[in-house]
């Protein structure tokens, strides 16, 4: 007798229209991909003793492992895994079951594909690994568990950020720190030329910019359009990140190659409050940007009336 979860799953996939079907797939298989994204591990095995093909994937190529996966169903993964699913396989976009497995942050079945075979080190279409997904998306237990696996963090995407930048951007401090203590490169640099800690200070991520620096980063590194962290956090507003970088030593009197400071990009941004920080550390308020003008210029020319004070009170 076939199981209640078999019916449901034939009725639905009775409802799906006919482009759903491609060629090659039979019933089987899709009845297969729909009960393992369920985890109904029961139905899955007659399944494939009626001859369902374990490998079958949808118009996409996600096969019935990866569905397993995303819906964290360890005793269905183990099941197919041990019938022969291709533990490597890929989506047309390059996904694989163990990238699947470090989006979702299931950690006992990435120990699992590991422990099978599953390689560390093949990439989405993006260019991203599970170690830049689970340093993504902030799985320190993930992050500590690929490391130990021989995972590279110093390996880029097709933007050249690696896992530390991922992690950087979106302000996992404690993951930073791991993958460092891994390997990582503190002055990789991706495709813009910006390092983590640029990125942490664009995205006024303190704490990922406290943890660098503490790791030694260089405070004044620029990148391609030669603009420091400082100067990155003082267009942004970021005043506890720009406060951070100088009291650790950052030099205010970078210009980029634009010929802008810190200073300048504060007042051209409108963000005043970080004008008295940067001149008590010795921003030089007479420095000129390749057009010829002064942050008070500048402040004029955006009726920016409030910089314009502050800067003449100094």
């Amino acid at each position: 007798m076939r199981s209640r979860t078999l019916v449901a799953l034939s009725l639905l996939l009775s409802l799906l229209p006919a482009s759903f079907a491609w060629a090659g797939e039979t019933e089987l298989d899709r009845e297969l991909r729909v009960a393992a994204s369920v985890g109904d591990t029961e139905a899955v095995e007659r399944l494939l003793d009626r001859g369902a093909d374990v490998n079958s994937g949808n118009q996409f190529n996600k096969t019935a492992l990866m569905m397993a996966i995303e819906g964290d169903n360890l005793d269905t993964v183990a099941l197919l895994i041990s019938r022969g699913a291709d533990i490597n396989a890929r989506t047309v976009a390059g996904c694989t079951p163990l990238t699947f497995a470090a989006e979702n942050g299931h950690i006992g079945i990435t120990a699992l594909l590991i422990e099978r075979g599953a390689n560390l080190h093949d990439r989405t279409r993006a260019g991203w690994d599970s170690l830049m997904i689970a340093a993504r998306y902030g799985i320190a237990d993930m992050v500590d568990q690929l490391l130990f696996r021989g995972a590279d963090p110093k390996a880029s995407d097709k933007d050249r950020r690696t896992a530390m930048m991922q992690a950087a951007a979106k302000g996992h401090a404690e993951i930073v720190d791991m993958l460092i203590a891994g390997g990582a490169d503190l002055e990789a640099r991706d495709h813009d030329g910006a390092t983590a800690l640029i990125i942490a200070a664009d995205g006024g991520h303190t704490k990922v910019v406290a943890t660098l620096l503490a790791r030694g980063a260089n405070i004044d590194a620029k990148d391609n359009q030669g603009a420091t962290a400082l100067i990155w956090a003082a267009g942004r507003g970021n005043v506890d990140v720009a406060e951070l970088l100088l009291a650790a030593g950052a030099d205010p009197n970078i210009q980029d190659s634009d010929g802008v400071t810190a200073l300048m990009e504060a007042v051209r941004s409108g963000h005043n409050e970080l004008i008295a920080p940067l001149l008590s550390y010795k921003a030089s308020p007479d420095l000129k940007d390749g057009d010829g003008r002064t942050a008070a210029d500048i402040a004029r020319q955006k009726d920016n009336d409030e910089a314009v004070a502050s800067l003449a009170r100094h």
